[in-house]
């Protein structure tokens, strides 16, 4: 079996992991740092992972295609490399829906973190099956979508017109003041989620407010600084995916 053909050489194999350990664990630091669920180890475990399967499929497809050719002509089998790259991406479905939660407010949490494995083990595929040219611009894409444009994603969601504010009142009658208080800035309700919040074994109500902000007045901070004045209000937060 010819290996060098294929550049399937120790140092080869080596390079591949390495490849896909550091630009995995790179994506994964930066996620650390935001105290994300999956991390550094779990994305670089994950490059490691896509890598090493890519890099069997290509062992046994030049083992089949050298040492065990006679087997093959007289068993007949068919090998497609491509679907350890298939169960590969199947299987870190289940390890991306697994660090999508659901946390308070009806928020979901993890779907960035979920989005970013996935392409994590798409850039180790590419490492171990030796698409070098790939690899480098992919993890650069992958850290400023993860990164980079974080902070814009946010900049931009807090001067969006739609808002959704989480309230806490004394009484149920209070969300006619309130709601008074978002017509007198020129807002309008899209919609109303009613809760319950357990304070100190006391049982208090509250809303999840879905609003649309006027264009003459689309300040975030204006809205909910008016809301947090009344006196019947104990807190509000505005919910941000």
């Amino acid at each position: 079996m010819n290996l060098n053909s294929t550049n399937f050489t120790f140092g080869s194999i080596l390079f591949r992991l390495l490849l896909a350990t550091v630009s995995s664990g790179i994506i994964g630091y930066g996620r650390t740092r935001r105290k994300r669920h999956a991390g550094f180890r779990t994305y670089m475990l994950t490059g490691i992972g896509a890598a090493l399967s890519i890099l069997l499929a290509i062992y046994e497809y030049e083992m089949l295609a050298g040492p065990w050719s006679e087997t093959v002509a007289n068993v007949g089998m068919k090998f497609d490399a491509s679907r350890y790259a298939a169960q590969v991406l199947s299987g870190v479905g289940f390890l991306a829906a697994g660090s999508i939660i659901a946390i308070d407010h009806q928020q979901v949490e993890g779907l960035t973190t979920a989005t970013g494995l996935f392409a994590s083990v798409c850039m180790g595929l590419a490492s171990g099956a030796g698409f070098y040219i790939c690899v480098i611009p992919s993890m650069l894409l992958i850290l400023l979508a993860l990164d980079v444009m974080s902070p814009m994603e946010t900049t931009f969601k807090r001067r969006h017109r739609n808002i959704t504010l989480f309230v806490e009142f004394e009484d149920m009658q209070n969300v006619e003041t309130i709601t008074s208080v978002v017509t007198e800035h020129e807002g309008r309700i899209l919609g109303i989620d009613f809760e319950q919040v357990v304070k100190e074994k006391e049982k208090y109500p509250s809303a999840i407010f879905s609003l649309r902000l006027s264009k003459d007045n689309p300040s975030h901070s204006e809205m909910l600084s008016s809301i947090a004045e009344l006196p019947c209000v104990y807190g509000v937060e505005e919910l941000i995916a």
